[in-house]
């Protein structure tokens, strides 16, 4: 028996499985003393695996019947990713969407220190203007890890945003949200219709499986934005 692995990474290697779809939502996961000959653990250590994996809100576990993944295990229990979509629709506008430049690059400085990720990581970089009543709502700059979300270097993102195609696809353990002001940028001063310096309202999300990063968004919106929440 390998004495030397934790519990921490027999979750890794489960949460992988989950990611990449070897285990889609539904699906059955093999029995704790099957999962411990496998990795040549204990089953109390893949039962403390098993048990971080269900708190996170991935793995479902029913007493006699088994542990299966999530049915919808891309929202982790206690964050909620909200769809563009809804938000445009909620407002009661008509949503439009569209995809302005998509490339599978090597991540930049900033990605790499913001996710702590390797220059030899590979990343699918999208660019999309999300529209309300066809005019700007949110300019969004989006890094997807390859390493977590292997199949978005096929996905179709000229029809489906890379918002509604993630909380379809990945699932996430971990996020970090912030809001601010900031000056637009050349590229989101041109699709949001603004000179470059103008104030916009910002939204940045970073989001984890485990230890592994998933993406990093920018959301410009337009200075007129407004966020309101009901209690």
């Amino acid at each position: 028996m390998n004495t030397r692995i934790s519990w921490r990474d027999i979750r890794e290697e489960l949460m992988r499985r989950i990611a990449v779809r070897d285990w889609p939502p539904g699906a059955e996961i093999p029995g704790e003393e099957s999962l411990a000959a496998e990795f040549g653990a204990s089953r109390a250590t893949v039962n403390r695996a098993m048990q971080d994996l269900a708190a996170r809100g991935l793995v479902e576990r029913k007493r006699k019947a088994g542990s299966r993944v999530a049915s919808n295990p891309v929202r982790e229990a206690r964050f909620v990713i909200p769809l563009v979509r809804h938000e445009v629709e909620k407002a009661g506008a008509e949503y439009g969407y569209s995809l302005l430049s998509r490339e599978v690059v090597p991540p930049t400085g900033i990605v790499r220190a913001r996710l702590q990720t390797g220059a030899a990581a590979r990343f699918v970089h999208l660019r999309c203007l999300h529209m309300a009543d066809r005019r700007p709502w949110q300019y969004e700059d989006r890094w997807i890890s390859l390493d977590a979300v292997p199949a978005a270097a096929s996905a179709d993102f000229e029809t489906v945003g890379p918002n509604e195609w993630l909380v379809a696809n990945a699932p996430f353990s971990n996020a970090e949200y912030a809001f601010f002001a900031a000056a637009a940028s050349e590229d989101e001063a041109a699709a949001l219709g603004l000179a470059v310096g103008s104030p916009v309202f910002v939204g940045e999300r970073l989001t984890w499986l485990g230890e592994t990063p998933v993406t990093l968004v920018r959301m410009a919106h337009p200075p007129s934005h407004r966020v309101v929440t009901r209690l």
